[in-house]
């Protein structure tokens, strides 16, 4: 055993450590004068990361919050997720409570590891408050209903044509990737007037990474989804910042730009003190619109296709009203705003997909000050997370809560801050009506011109953070 005693030394030190970083960790989470939400934080600087996202991965990403509630509070339980205390909320009441107390109780916050992956200089000194005042005047001007009106013909013609080159030529392919390729070059057209298919295309390899391993546990190494997702976000970076300076040397030569997209808002836009953003304030916020103007909705839209396929009453239904519409139509004749209204059932279907199947899990808050909520005390600095895992599948809000029934959202619908795929309250996602017009507008194109059969049965559904099928959702295909 002699060999041993060199290394001897080094044990004693490696176990006294971690015994001390348990116990620094554990005394400087547990404070006699308050009551925490019960739970537990899991390992030190891991927390429950790993077990929050390996159920996400599994394809059962409520279990997590489920088990939780289950063992420690209907209203709010404890863990530690990418490396923070967090709070994690529970059912309508602390949906509402964390929708409608916005700097009052808590601030917009986002992990460090997202902020980083965005390329943000310094997470530590990123403005949140910025991002939420100004961004959300500027998408103000692009996302209310009025400005959208404008913006349907060029969907309908965009997806006449990716129809007509992408899906036409196959009777059999793979819903997901073709549906994300669509909606991709949708945002970079609509938001910022790219139409060249070969730099959309380059723009979306290296999207994909970031928005892969943007919310992954923050490991920077060689292999990992964290370390891909910087590295790729690098190389957005590049593009972005060559496409920012050609527009604004086009600004610069006063070109008439009769139509400004959002980028020429932003690079327009003057803070109160009559700053211009930087260039990665822009980038930020560009990046942040192409992730929750894409992923969301070719999310839901391949689980319409997998929904409407496996209910053939509901399909029935959803192709009766598209027809209606389209035979009010002339041959050529693009979609209005008055079709889109017709489409009330389709929209219904839209919005149960999105319940058993959410584009996302939840948002993230941060404390400003002490609060009670169901008699526990959320200190000051402790990050909050309201997920729609607590209430989409729950029995209390939505009876036989597996069954796919788009009737619910006929009439009134769902009880208020139950059906929260987009947030609720003063901090609604601002572009719920962009993600409406874009899926009824699509479904519409896909409805009226093919009907299609799943190519494989029991594809496995994975969350990352989003749902994905594995298999890319291959299906058969036959036009009308």
């Amino acid at each position: 055993m002699d060999f041993l005693h060199p290394y001897f030394l080094h044990l004693v030190i490696l176990v006294l450590s971690l015994f001390l970083i348990f116990l620094v960790y554990f005394k400087h989470n547990k404070s006699p004068h308050v009551k925490l939400p019960p739970g537990t934080k899991g390992w030190p600087f891991l927390g429950e990361s790993l077990a929050f996202l390996m159920t996400a991965r599994r394809g059962h990403p409520e279990k997590f919050v489920k088990d939780r509630v289950k063992k420690y509070s209907p209203d709010v339980f404890q863990t530690s997720l990418l490396g923070e205390n967090m709070a994690v909320f529970c059912g309508a009441s602390g949906n509402k409570l964390l929708f409608t107390s916005e700097n009052k109780y808590v601030k917009a916050w986002w992990p460090k590891s997202l902020l980083k992956a965005f390329i943000v200089p310094d997470p530590d000194e990123f403005s949140y408050k910025e991002v939420s005042t100004s961004w959300r005047r500027i998408l103000t001007e692009f996302l209310k209903p009025e400005a959208l009106q404008r913006s349907i013909p060029v969907m309908d013609s965009m997806a006449r044509e990716h129809l007509k080159t992408d899906w036409c030529p196959w009777k059999e392919l793979k819903v997901f990737p073709l549906v994300r390729k669509y909606t991709f070059a949708l945002a970079c057209r609509l938001f910022m007037s790219i139409r060249d298919p070969n730099l959309v295309s380059k723009l979306s390899g290296p999207y994909a990474l970031v928005t892969s391993g943007m919310l992954s546990v923050p490991i920077y190494f060689p292999g990992t989804p964290y370390y891909k997702a910087i590295k790729a976000s690098k190389v957005i970076t590049k593009d972005l910042l060559e496409i920012m300076n050609r527009r604004r040397m086009e600004l610069s030569e006063n070109k008439d730009i009769t139509s400004p997209d959002v980028l020429t808002r932003v690079l327009l836009h003057k803070e109160d003190d009559g700053r211009s953003m930087s260039d990665a304030g822009i980038y930020n916020r560009i990046m942040g619109l192409l992730i929750a103007s894409h992923d969301t909705i070719s999310t839901t839209i391949t689980f319409m296709f997998k929904c409407l396929v496996e209910h053939p009453h509901v399909y029935t239904r959803v192709f009766k009203e598209q027809m209606e519409i389209a035979k009010s139509k002339f041959p050529e004749e693009l979609l209005n705003w008055e079709d889109i209204q017709k489409m009330k059932y389709t929209w219904c279907v839209a919005c149960e997909t999105m319940r058993l199947f959410p584009p996302s899990q939840g948002a993230f808050r941060e404390a400003i000050t002490d609060f009670t909520y169901a008699g526990f005390t959320i200190p000051k600095g402790w990050k909050t997370f309201w997920t729609v895992h607590s209430t989409h599948k729950n029995p209390k809000y939505f009876p036989d809560p597996e069954k796919f029934d788009p009737s619910r959202f006929e009439g009134d619908g769902p009880a208020p801050y139950t059906f929260v795929p987009f947030g609720g309250g003063p901090v609604m996602c601002p572009g719920k009506e962009y993600a409406r017009l874009e899926i009824l507008i699509f479904m519409h194109n896909v409805v009226t011109r093919f009907k299609w059969k799943k190519a494989a049965e029991g594809e496995k559904i994975i969350f990352d953070p989003a749902p994905i099928p594995v298999n890319g959702l291959p299906v058969h295909l036959e036009p009308l």
